[in-house]
């Protein structure tokens, strides 16, 4: 009979080897044995203790210990939220779509600034929000990249939003990335409106795109569905005012409200260390008010908030619901999707981002996703080591599970180390430690470290366009790859003499029953519809004359190299085919 045993979210493998009553080396030793090294002090999560216990065949269930003290007092907050009065807030509303169609533009036009200009490549690399007024209400918006790389981002930032805007250009019609978005909004359960951008240009056609989305279900108001299709362009501000009419009023239709008294929660869309600032996040206030000098807890961190600035960088008191907001004064970098809330005291403060920390696994810890992938591997897998590096959270997150996912069962990236803000000398020293390349994203590298970096022999490559970067992974990735042998077949002949054999050659003659014979070639020797022997085809003969090639129906003599000595016997049966290998690419 099995035994429960409750364990908190995450634990070390020497703790865990205690609440089993099993010595450590057990525990290292099986997973050892399953090609996962793993120190005694670093940490597994449930699922991955779970999995090892399977392994060792133990009659034990694991179980997550309840709800801890910050959950309660997390659900107890959420009681008096649902009694307190709620007021109006502004709509949240994610612009999202394929890449290159205009989105950044869209709202660059809307805000008055020249945000597209400033994007690496054309393309939004990570969540930017903006609070723009519109006559006297405000609406947040939230610019979400278009690059499939970044699919965690856009997904999350529709989860964040009231109402999704999905941006098609009208003169190139709906991309697997525009399903993606619209897949993520509808996941979501968001509102959405079809901005139609680029309709200033000859090639718009607006017709071809509703029939486009009325076959993906999404049946414009015009045909009779609920599809609103607002036409724009970024270029000449047609229809900016319609689109912003048409979000204000499905906002009064589903009368979006939140507790605009009590204490801040809400969630982190990005974070990054910034030069004289240190530690900075970008938050999304959801209910409550936010303000200056207020304790907040966002997952694992805490800090005072020393600075409250604006989307658009002008210091400001306090910050309400759906407002986007860049806080200072975080001890380091939450993650990117933690839950920020404000507490009463910086000690509170402190012991809850404890006891995150405690429950928490880092992404150097063994996951079990991972174990599992390893003990499911029968065969040597070949790794390439990497250490990114990027310039906020949220891309740091995209660009490394965009990386793992170009792994195979052949051969994968090992992120050996990673983190937000510039390259310095311990991660060009653990590189060169772990035989790994150096990415850096949106980052630029000093003199010293890339002299530093030289020395090492460890190579910095610097990306500002996320598919350039994994273009480049995937390059390293092929290079790991074994070759394909490509088989060509050419042709059968039918024996009809064997004229000499030795050790490591036979003569022999036939007639050319299918296709065309020809040199280099290799051959099969077939009997009673078995294959006996493999060999070499070295030289062809039509009479006395050597030749190139043999055409069906023509007979001819050749000699066969073999590795021993086969003897042939008349009605055996050869079949030719030529070999080669070649380079093989991720799919």
């Amino acid at each position: 009979m099995s035994r429960k045993i409750e364990i908190d979210g995450s634990l070390t493998l020497s703790a865990l080897a205690e609440q089993l009553e099993l010595p450590p080396t057990t525990l290292v030793a099986e997973l050892f044995k399953n090609g996962v090294m793993i120190t005694l002090n670093e940490k597994i999560d449930i699922d991955t203790a779970s999995i090892l216990v399977d392994e060792l065949g133990l009659e034990v269930e694991l179980v997550q210990k309840e709800a801890d003290v910050q959950e309660s007092s997390v659900a107890t907050q959420k009681q008096e939220r649902e009694g307190a009065k709620l007021d109006a807030r502004p709509p949240v509303v994610a612009v999202m779509g394929h890449v290159d169609h205009g989105k950044t533009s869209l709202l660059d036009k809307i805000r008055g600034g020249s945000v597209a200009e400033g994007e690496a490549g054309g393309i939004t690399q990570h969540i930017s929000a903006y609070q723009v007024q519109h006559g006297d209400r405000a609406i947040t918006f939230m610019d979400t990249p278009g690059h499939e790389a970044f699919a965690a981002i856009r997904e999350h930032g529709a989860a964040l939003t009231d109402l999704a805007v999905i941006v098609i250009a009208a003169d190139d019609g709906i991309k697997p990335q525009t399903k993606e978005a619209i897949r993520f909004a509808k996941k979501a359960g968001v509102k959405m409106i079809v901005a139609a951008n680029k309709v200033d240009k000859e090639a718009a056609n607006i017709d071809r795109l509703k029939q486009q989305l009325a076959e993906i279900e999404m049946l414009p108001e015009d045909w009779g569905g609920d599809t609103v299709i607002v036409p724009v362009s970024a270029k000449t501000g047609e229809g900016i005012d319609k689109l912003m009419e048409m979000i204000l009023l499905i906002s009064d239709v589903e009368e979006f409200k939140a507790d605009s008294r009590g204490d801040a929660e809400g969630l982190v869309i990005e974070a990054r260390m910034q030069t004289g600032m240190g530690p900075t996040a970008v938050v999304l206030v959801q209910e409550g008010v936010l303000n200056q000098g207020d304790f907040v807890v966002a997952g694992k961190v805490y800090g005072k908030v020393r600075v409250l600035k604006d989307s658009y960088g002008k210091t400001i008191k306090l910050a309400g619901p759906s407002s986007p907001a860049l806080v200072c004064g975080l001890k380091s970098l939450p993650d990117f999707g933690d839950s920020f809330r404000v507490v009463a005291s910086e000690k509170q403060a402190k012991k809850l981002a404890a006891e995150a920390q405690s429950r928490g696994v880092s992404s150097s810890d063994m996951t079990s996703t991972e174990l599992l992938r390893i003990i499911s591997k029968r065969t040597k897998v070949d790794e390439f080591n990497i250490l990114v590096k990027a310039d906020v959270q949220g891309s740091l997150t995209s660009v490394i599970d965009s990386i793992k996912s170009l792994d195979t069962e052949e051969i994968a990236s090992r992120v050996v180390g990673s983190g937000v803000g510039s390259i310095g000398e311990n991660d060009v020293r653990s590189a060169a430690a772990s035989e790994a390349v150096i990415y850096g994203f949106n980052l630029d590298v000093s003199a010293s470290i890339r002299r530093l970096a030289t020395q090492e022999g460890v190579e910095i490559k610097i990306f500002t366009v996320i598919y350039e970067l994994l273009d480049d992974v995937r390059t390293s990735l092929e290079e790991l790859l074994s070759p394909e042998e490509v088989i060509t077949e050419l042709g059968k002949l039918k024996v009809k003499g064997v004229f000499n054999t030795t050790k490591t050659e036979v003569i022999c003659g036939g007639e050319v029953t299918e296709g065309t014979l020809r040199l280099p070639s290799n051959v099969r020797i077939i009997r009673d519809k078995k294959k006996i022997a493999e060999a070499v085809v070295t030289n062809l003969k039509k009479g006395p004359q050597d030749t190139h090639e043999v055409n069906k129906g023509e007979m001819c003599g050749l000699n066969l190299a073999t590795e021993t000595k086969t003897v042939l016997q008349e009605g055996d049966r050869l079949e030719f085919y030529s070999s080669e290998l070649k380079e093989r690419k991720l799919s």
